[in-house]
């Protein structure tokens, strides 16, 4: 009580909710951050897909190329070789020409220049089939150079399809991105409001209990508020203050809207002395806590609101070995917070 009077003395103490401010920011960005690596996540392995699809397509068109310079090659060399056979034709031709002529000039009793013009005849037809057969493996060519082409240009063009989809996407992922951040921020900030009208509350309703602490943003309870030594059933007394929590956690489940995921957490703490086996600290602060949340589910709060939390003797507020020590870590907390 005298603590309580010293208090009041001194006027409005506005570190509370300094505090309070300070750690809402804190939650919000650690939060925004965790959406933020999120999103990135998935951005990387989106990006990564479409990186292994235009690679495929890179080395199809690189193989394409490589097979058209080929056949472009092999064209050449047909051409040329085509080329010369018209050129050799044209010369066994001249020859056939020249040696018929001479045959003429000697009449029909001239045996050896008949025979080399029949020779010379066998050979310009075998010129002419050879020739032929040049020319339709330049025009078979031709049409594989042609296919060759076209699926190269149907590459191109779907290469460049997957690349304008890839920036499409992109640009629509980081505008998701920037929307689903801007919502997140609304979230909290919606949160933050709601969380400082609770506490406010809570602050109205307990302000006369000398027992009751505000550490950061939370509540923080002595457990003989609500429990007897080494037990976990709730004292007439603790319901009665468990009643004014469940009040207040109703009247701000009316006013939140149903899209904010909040809950209040209940967390059961002990000193670090051992209680009788075969129970430990653990299963005492976790009994408790449930003893709470319990209490406030038959009081009308939505079960889906709470969460139950034991951590024993392991997260001290004062680690010292006093008996005030003892007394400030047995303790139950709530805390207003996300899903």
């Amino acid at each position: 009580m005298a603590l309580a009077r010293s208090r009041r003395d001194r006027g409005v103490d506005y570190w509370p909710g300094f505090v309070d401010a300070l750690s809402t920011l804190i939650l919000g960005i650690i939060f925004l951050l965790s959406v933020f690596v999120v999103v990135q996540f998935v951005l990387s392995q989106e990006v990564t897909g479409k990186d292994t699809a235009l690679t495929r397509l890179s080395a199809r068109i690189a193989q394409l190329t490589d097979l058209l310079s080929l056949e472009q090659t092999g064209k050449l060399t047909m051409e040329e070789q085509v080329a010369q056979m018209r050129a050799s034709l044209a010369a066994t031709e001249g020859e056939r020409d020249r040696y018929k002529g001479l045959y003429e000039d000697l009449g029909s009793g001239t045996a050896t220049a008949q025979g080399k013009v029949t020779e010379l005849s066998s050979q310009v037809d075998l010129e002419r089939r050879a020739t032929l057969r040049a020319l339709a493996q330049v025009e078979v060519l031709n049409q594989q150079i042609a296919a060759l082409r076209r699926q190269l240009g149907a590459l191109e063009q779907a290469l460049e399809i997957t690349e304008k989809r890839d920036q499409e996407s992109q640009t629509r992922l980081t505008e998701l991105g920037q929307r689903l951040n801007v919502a997140l921020a609304q979230r909290v900030q919606e949160l933050s409001r709601y969380r400082s009208d609770f506490f406010g509350r809570l602050r109205n309703i307990l302000s006369n209990r000398p027992d009751v602490r505000i550490v950061g943003d939370r509540f923080v309870f002595q457990s003989e508020v609500f429990f007897d030594t080494g037990q976990a059933v709730l004292k007439p007394e603790g319901r009665a203050e468990v009643d004014k929590i469940a009040s207040a956690l109703i009247e701000l489940d009316r006013q939140i809207p149903q899209e904010i995921a909040w809950v209040m957490r209940v967390d059961g703490h002990t000193d670090v002395r051992p209680i009788a086996p075969p129970r430990t600290n653990w299963q005492l602060s976790a009994e408790r806590a449930i003893a709470v949340v319990q209490y406030l589910v038959s009081k009308g709060v939505a079960p889906q609101r709470l969460v139950a939390a034991g951590f024993g003797e392991f997260q001290p507020i004062d680690p010292e070995r006093t008996e005030d020590a003892y007394n400030r870590n047995r303790r139950i907390e709530l805390k207003l917070t996300e899903r």
